[in-house]
């Protein structure tokens, strides 16, 4: 029995897992979506259900006015005495340290794996990607640049002591997604090296004191895509998990080639077994990289049904994401579907709201939602939408009576096709195959009119664009409604949402 890596497919990245008993949780980077920090369970580390967000009130984090690939970065979970943590980084907008600091730590528990999580408490410690270490009963947050120590209280709430760099790498760039991770009487020091792109990997030391001194691991990288042409690459950023069977596994980020080096679906999640060797050191799929095809983990297979139809007349399902927080009073559930009010701003504008979205989870796939418009003015749009960034995303959409497709690649919105239409419904359909995407509309849901073809849709990944400084995430594929300046709002109206 084999299985397929990713094994979280998506926009999933910087994956930290944590087993208690037979059950595996894990927590994601969700950067500027609303709600924050997905959580998945899963029996065997290869199926992975979203089971809830640990930040689900707005009040809990402001996220409105945050840019595109900030917010929330690599994300832990861990468990200890009956309760689970979850720690992760509030990336600011802040651009320099000296005058404001660029990132705050924050920490919440609860009692349960899905919450609901306490108000994250705030930790003032300027770097990323934090993680909960315990230590004969003594908890430690450790936390980039290398390996550093930071003493906490009992409670995780308030930072006791120094920081401490133990360990600060193997020399390459942009040592992070720090782990420690204790075994057989020595400490792991686990770091993602290279940065995040091609070349990305995972290093270790290890050491008998947690504070050191650290050697490096002699079979370095215990972790890294050396295949350019390979389908996985920007192997990295990873968190080991020993089962219940005593076998240990990785799962770590990595991302898909679309048409070249293009990860059009951002960075996802892959597993791989890791492997003890004699002298005591860790390889992680004996140090091959990352695999596309793996035996099957030791553990019952536990599948789910994946939710790809989604009436939308009914409570939304946990694969959806705000794009920023939304504005409660700007949309409601009605019997016929979700309705939209349009608001202020474009697709392009950090302001924007009822931009709603699900992640692209495949380089090939086709999605459908019936739409009600029936606006009075032009400025009132409401449609699909293929969204990467404020900067960067494809959309076909309705107005008074004309359809549009548009795209934006870091220079402003650009429209690309323009039609008549007659009529208040209308269904609307993107096929996404490769770096190609063609915008359909049908008023019968069966036979469709191709509206455009965009090809090379390369300013939808991280690297497409290659002067826009903050790119982090990916693509995903969902529903909008807005008025820009119009200043008075229309009801949109979406049914259903299908994707396959």
């Amino acid at each position: 029995m084999f299985y397929n890596n990713p094994v979280k497919r998506g926009f999933f990245p910087d994956p930290s897992v944590v087993r208690v008993g037979e059950d595996y949780y894990m927590v994601n980077s969700s950067f500027q979506y609303f709600p924050a920090i997905p959580i998945s369970h899963s029996r065997d580390l290869v199926h992975w259900e979203t089971i809830a967000h640990a930040i689900t009130d707005s009040d809990f984090l402001d996220l409105s006015e945050t840019l595109d690939s900030r917010g929330i970065w690599a994300p832990d979970i861990s468990y200890f005495n009956n309760k689970f943590y979850i720690f992760a980084t509030l990336r600011h907008n802040y651009s320099d340290a000296s005058v404001h600091p660029m990132r705050t730590q924050l920490v919440m528990t609860a009692d349960r794996p899905e919450g609901p999580y306490s108000r994250p408490v705030a930790l003032p410690v300027d770097n990323i990607d934090p993680s909960h270490f315990i230590d004969d009963g003594r908890h430690y947050m450790i936390i980039a640049p290398g390996i550093t120590v930071v003493p906490l209280n009992d409670d995780c709430t308030e930072v006791t002591g120094s920081p401490v760099q133990v360990w600060g790498g193997t020399g390459e760039r942009c040592p992070e997604g720090p782990h420690i991770l204790k075994h057989n009487g020595w400490y792991y020091a686990i770091l993602a090296e290279g940065g995040t792109g091609y070349g990305h990997g995972i290093n270790i030391g290890r050491s008998r004191s947690l504070f050191g001194e650290y050697e490096p691991c002699p079979y370095n990288p215990v972790m890294r895509q050396t295949d350019p042409e390979a389908l996985i690459q920007r192997s990295g950023h990873g968190k080991l998990v020993e089962t219940q069977n005593g076998e240990w596994y990785c799962l770590y980020l990595c991302g898909r080639r679309n048409g070249g080096n293009y990860t059009t679906i951002g960075r996802e999640t892959a597993l791989d077994p890791v492997t003890w060797t004699e002298d005591g050191w860790f390889l992680i799929n004996e140090g091959r990289g990352p695999s596309e095809k793996q035996v099957f983990p030791n553990l019952p297979i536990t599948a789910f049904e994946e939710n790809n139809y989604e009436d939308l007349s009914k409570p939304l399902s946990l694969n959806w994401e705000w794009v920023r927080n939304p504005e409660k009073n700007m949309f409601r559930t009605a019997p016929n579907g979700l309705v939209f009010k349009t608001t202020p701003g474009r697709l392009g504008d950090i302001s924007a709201k009822n931009t709603l979205v699900r992640r692209e989870c495949e380089l090939k796939y086709t999605a459908v939602t019936k739409l009600a418009f029936d606006p009075d003015d032009e400025r009132q749009r409401a449609g699909l939408v293929c969204y990467y960034s404020t900067v960067s995303y494809a959309c076909l959409y309705k107005t008074v009576n004309k359809l549009t497709v548009a795209i934006a690649r870091n220079k402003g919105e650009e429209t690309i096709k323009e039609i008549p239409v007659e009529g208040g419904e209308i269904y609307l359909k993107v096929e996404v195959d490769g770096l190609t995407r063609k915008w359909y509309y049908s008023f019968d849901n069966v036979n469709f009119t191709l509206v455009c073809t965009l090809e090379n849709c390369v300013y939808l990944c991280d690297e497409g664009v290659p002067d826009d400084p903050k790119r982090h995430t990916g693509t995903l594929v969902g529903i909008f409604a807005n008025h820009g300046d119009c200043g008075k709002s229309a009801e949109a109206r979406f049914e259903f949402f299908d994707y396959k």
